[in-house]
Formats: C-alpha cells, structure tokens, sequence
C-alpha cells in the first residue's frame, strides 16, 4: 500500500488549529503504518505554509510529526517529500535528520502501476507572476542571497507574508483544468497514474473510453481542509477521506 497526502500547509492558521492538523494526519497515519502493509509514504508539496531552511535553523513547529516520521523511516518505512510553491526552500535537514527524501518529482513503480506524482505548480496557474518566477524562486543562487541578506524571521515572516497574499479561497478554475490536461498527456504516454497536489480540489478522474489516455489522475486535494488523501494499493487507486477516527473511500478505480 501507498499512501499520497499534500497541502496540509503547516503554519496558515491559529495554534489550535494546527494542532488540530497535525493531530488528524497522525492518527491517519499511523492508522495505516500499524497494518504493516504500508510501502511508501509521498508527501505531495505544501506541507508547509512557508518552508526557508537555513544552514542552522530551521521554521518551530510539527515535532509531533517530524518524530515519528523519523520514527518510521528509522524503522525502514521509504518516504519521500515532493516540494510545493509554499515550502520549496529546503537544504539537508529532512535527509539528514528525518531520513526523507526531498525532491522535485517521482516517477515509481508500485503494484506494477507506472506512477508519476509532482507537486503540480510547475503546470501553470492563473495565478499572476508565479508561472514566470518560479524557476527564479528555484535557483540554489535567489535562494542562498534570500537566506544571506535577510535575517532569518524577516525571511520567513516575508514568505509567509507573500503566502497570504497570493491566497485564494475559492478554487482556480483553470488551474484545475490545466492540471487534469496534464494528467491527460502523460496518461497518454507510459503514465499509469499521475499523482498531484496544489489546486485544493480531490479528484479521481479517468479517461472515457476511446479517449488516448489510459489510468488515472489522482488530486489529493487539501488535507488542511478536506482531510483527504489518495492510496494505491493491489485492488487500485483510491481517493479518501479520514474522518477522524478511520479512513474512508470517496471513490476508487481499478488500475
């Protein structure tokens, strides 16, 4: 079994929320790791609101969770941490002391499905400049002149500043478009099933038959809200919900 989470974004709201957050994703995890048929856990970008490690300091916050995923990976259990547009600014402290790996994107086998998953905004948005400044917000140069010229709480308030400002309640239309046509195109090629966060919207979509494309898209949606995830396992790919005290299914197809 596979599990794909995203957009907990870790540090938007009040302290009791974040606990709350912090609180739920632990009992959905640890929910399916005590089955022991768990295989890999992909954190899918956004776990974080603002995310500037520095080469001795790194955002307060989620103990609770970064323990046991330390606890786990100790243990033998692969995760790996695709980042997102909000928590992009990582050095070694999750390789090195969580035992995570942090990347870009995944292309993975898992139960013989060809599993492609990315955090998504790389796609394109409506949303004003970022498509044009993310590959200047990616550069290991604009990232060590950030950590260099501004202290370390200017830095973060900063990011955490612009995270406000770009956020939207509602959805982006074409977003979620622009998303699902990408999902499309690589399903078109030697894509199974293509995994992604970013828009806030759950999604398990499939190709109509006769379409070019075969397999699946997955969104996982936004656990800050929804409290939904997606899970690969023999039986196929499935968009859930954790309600608290166990995991549901929304939807599921065979893959």
């Amino acid at each position: 079994m596979v599990l794909f989470v995203s957009d907990m974004h870790f540090g938007a709201g009040s302290v009791e929320a974040e606990r709350a957050k912090e609180r739920d994703l632990l009992r959905c995890l640890r929910a399916h790791v005590d089955t022991g048929s768990l295989d890999h856990l992909y954190l899918v970008g956004d776990v974080f609101d603002g995310f500037i490690e520095y080469r001795h300091l790194v955002p307060k916050g989620c103990v609770r969770l970064l323990g046991r995923l330390a606890q786990w990976s100790d243990a033998g259990l692969p995760i790996t941490y695709l980042v997102g547009n909000h928590d992009l600014w990582h050095r070694d402290y999750f390789r090195t002391e969580v035992g995570v790996d942090v990347v870009e994107s995944v292309d993975a086998v898992h139960h013989g499905v060809q599993v492609h998953i990315e955090h998504g905004d790389a796609v394109g948005s409506a949303h004003g400049l970022y498509p044009a400044l993310r590959p200047l917000l990616r550069h290991p140069l604009s990232r060590r002149l950030y950590r260099s010229l501004l202290p370390a709480d200017a830095g973060l308030g900063l990011a955490r500043w612009v995270s406000d400002a770009v956020r939207h309640d509602e959805p982006d239309p074409d977003l979620v478009a622009a998303l699902r046509r990408t999902a499309r195109a690589r399903l078109a090629g030697d894509d199974d099933l293509v995994v992604m966060g970013h828009c806030h919207v759950p999604t398990l979509d499939v190709p109509a038959a006769g379409e070019d494309a075969s397999g699946a898209y997955l969104n996982t949606g936004t656990w800050f809200n929804d409290r939904t995830f997606g899970r690969l396992d023999a039986d196929g790919v499935h968009l859930c919900t954790w309600n608290g005290t166990r995991a549901d299914s929304i939807e599921a197809t065979e893959l």
